[in-house]
């Protein structure tokens, strides 16, 4: 697993604190910002968008995700999630179980890494294997 550096640990979380002024999030108040390292070395960002209809809402890492994907890029070494109502950063945010599988679909569970985190200070980083123990991906159906 590559170790990420603590300069990049850094730029990620500002990437992704910066992400929640963009939430749309009306109904819940609580704004989730996400910042997604591709191998290549480029950061895509994503916010949370709700919806009237809960289940069109989606989630900030899956907006980072289908971001990259869409422009064709598929090879990630990490994330980094932050969340709070209101913005306000008071504790770990973890990526629900669709942004996991996600997460699954694309990167090696054993090296993907997840920093949560609530300032540059104070985060904690995972691996996807750590957040998702069994899980189901691409190599299930070879």
């Amino acid at each position: 697993m590559k170790k990420l550096e603590k300069d990049q640990i850094e730029a990620l979380i500002e990437k992704a604190i910066s992400m929640m002024d963009y939430s749309y999030v009306p109904y819940s108040h609580f704004h989730v910002g996400a910042a997604l390292l591709a191998k290549n070395g480029t950061v895509y960002g994503g916010c949370n968008i709700e919806n009237a209809g809960y289940t069109p809402s989606n989630c900030a890492e899956r907006t980072a995700f289908f971001k990259a994907v869409s422009e064709g890029v598929r090879e990630f070494d990490a994330i980094c999630v932050v969340g709070g109502a209101n913005k306000e950063l008071k504790e770990i945010t973890a990526p629900c179980g669709v942004c996991r599988q996600v997460m699954m679909e694309f990167c090696n569970p054993e090296e993907f890494q997840i920093i949560l985190a609530v300032s540059k200070e104070q985060y904690e980083i995972y691996t996807l294997k750590e957040l998702l123990p069994l899980g189901f991906g691409p190599d299930n159906l070879k």
